[in-house]
């Protein structure tokens, strides 16, 4: 059950910092982070969780109760910038855009994963600790996620009724048997990220 045990141990402001989006053929990928200066009530702390093991319903009942204490900014990369940077260098950019948008001074910031954004794009005198698992383990980063989880799939969803036939409604650009076979059928759109090889090998076939 995640807690403030990794926030109290490092002392100062500590924020949260996650991503959502990695893997998916289409769409942005996002980044929140989140402190929470004053704590959390027991009540709303209950409902944190690593985003991937709440319900829709769920998140949005954990976010309406955490956000009230919670300060929180969010960061974003475009499919341009993950086909021109990689994914992995384009969330570093999310989440160094997440931190800047919190505007804090030192701190130390919580990574989920074992990859931090290099300390060039992070504000002066932020430090980042990476934590594995840590949407499981630091209510701060399980909070960042499900921000980032909700903020994103409602992008998807917006962008599924310019875009239909693709299910990004329900995959959030994932890529599920149903979008991988209206890639095939219909094309891709601009939101689709043409480095990623499940894409490519798709349309070569």
């Amino acid at each position: 059950m995640a807690d403030f045990s990794l926030e109290r141990a490092m002392g100062g402001p500590v924020a949260g910092v996650d991503e959502v989006g990695r893997g998916p053929l289409a769409g942005p990928v996002l980044a929140a982070a989140c402190l929470f200066a004053g704590g959390l009530p027991d009540e709303a702390a209950r409902l944190v969780d690593d985003s991937k093991r709440l319900s829709e319903r769920q998140r949005q009942r954990a976010y309406e109760a955490f956000r009230p204490h919670a300060r929180i900014a969010l960061g974003a990369a475009s499919v341009a910038e993950i086909d021109r940077l990689d994914i992995l260098a384009a969330t570093h950019l999310a989440m160094a855009r997440a931190v800047a948008r919190l505007g804090l001074g030192p701190c130390v910031l919580l990574i989920d994963g074992n990859r931090a954004p290099p300390a060039r794009l992070l504000p002066e005198g932020c430090r980042a600790v990476t934590v594995v698992g840590g949407d499981g383990r630091s209510l701060s980063i399980a909070a960042a996620s499900i921000y980032a989880k909700i903020v994103r799939d409602r992008l998807m969803q917006r962008l599924a009724i310019r875009h239909p036939g693709y299910g990004w409604e329900r995959n959030a650009g994932y890529g599920t048997a149903e979008h991988r076979m209206a890639i095939t059928q219909v094309g891709v759109t601009r939101h689709h990220r043409m480095s990623f090889r499940p894409l490519r090998l798709d349309l070569s076939g």
